[in-house]
């Protein structure tokens, strides 16, 4: 029995179907009524009406369906919400440390305000006047060029499965040192990003903060991705931060349905112990996390690491020494 259209209108499972095909070439009508929920006779009917209407439809010798190279859908059309879901992405991005994304994203949204009919060019605008993206780091973003174009070439080497040589700075050890890495994958955490890369010093896949890399450059030479690996399997096995710390927490248990809301991790251990609740994770940023947990006051303590307790101590000591005058 199929389900319900999950595309809405047939006009937008048409339109739906060619992005699809021209993604995903050599899709049956098996598999296209599995995606879009409906039966096989309504896919047939759909892709006759593709046809019909100049789509360059084919079956290719791999058993599926697929768009001739070269086919290109009319100007994108886009919904206000549509249109407003791309501007906000490009509003966070603005935010980002590194100059080369914030230069890029303001291109992008100008352009796709050029495109927008005026009602809903109206409607982004005003709620892009009321509407604050203002992460924690937003203020402390880096002058211009200090960071600038490492995302972009990071994410080329990525894509182009290109060797890297950088200079990266070991903040546990206080060190600078050399790297030559085959980059995996880009990852956003809390706070930064980072590169997930096998590493050739240590021999294995390793995680490296983009503000700590002090030098890089991406070189001509190619590399081949590790067999079956995934990025977002990676990330859930194994790999979360560069130097990431064991942090136990205690919080009140009055308070904590509000706190396990706004926890910066994945939980690993949860527990409650005589009105209060032991929540554990993995974070690497200390000072992040002590002024994230000065906004729950005393209902809130540090259990591990040491270096949290001290950080956290010092936030709040700091603060009290302002009323001490």
């Amino acid at each position: 029995m199929p389900k319900n259209d999950k595309q809405g209108t047939r006009t937008e499972r048409l339109f739906a179907t060619i992005l699809l095909l021209q993604n995903r070439p050599n899709m049956t009508s098996r598999d296209l009524a599995e995606h879009f929920g409906v039966s096989r006779r309504t896919i047939f009917r759909d892709l006759r009406a593709l046809s019909e209407s100049g789509v360059p439809l084919t079956y290719s010798e791999g058993g599926g369906y697929e768009i001739l190279e070269g086919y290109q859908l009319p100007p994108l059309m886009l919904t206000a919400r549509e249109a407003a879901t791309l501007l906000v992405g490009t509003e966070f991005m603005r935010l980002q440390s590194d100059a080369s994304l914030r230069e890029d994203a303001g291109e992008v949204s100008l352009k796709i305000r050029s495109v927008l009919p005026r009602e809903i060019r109206e409607y982004v605008d005003r709620l892009s006047e009321n509407t604050v993206l203002d992460p924690y780091w937003s203020h402390a973003v880096q002058s211009e060029g200090e960071e600038s174009g490492k995302w972009f070439k990071l994410s080329e080497a990525v894509a182009r499965s290109r060797k890297v040589i950088m200079e990266y700075f070991v903040e546990s050890r206080g060190e600078l040192t050399q790297r030559r890495v085959d980059p995996l994958g880009l990852v956003y955490y809390t706070d930064h990003w980072n590169l997930i890369a096998f590493d050739h010093l240590r021999d294995e896949i390793r995680n490296f903060r983009l503000d700590r890399i002090e030098e890089m450059f991406v070189l001509t030479e190619k590399f081949d991705r590790p067999e079956g690996f995934d990025l977002q399997t990676y990330l859930e096995g194994e790999g979360r931060s560069a130097d990431p710390f064991r942090v136990k927490l205690s919080f009140a248990e009055a308070i904590y349905p509000r706190v396990r809301s706004q926890i910066p991790a994945r939980i690993d251990e949860e527990s409650e112990q005589k009105g209060r609740v032991e929540v554990a994770f993995t974070f690497e940023n200390m000072d992040y996390l002590a002024g994230w947990l000065l906004r729950f006051g005393a209902d809130a303590e540090v259990l591990e690491p040491d270096l949290l307790v001290d950080r956290h101590r010092k936030a709040a000591l700091a603060i009290a020494g302002n009323y001490d005058k």
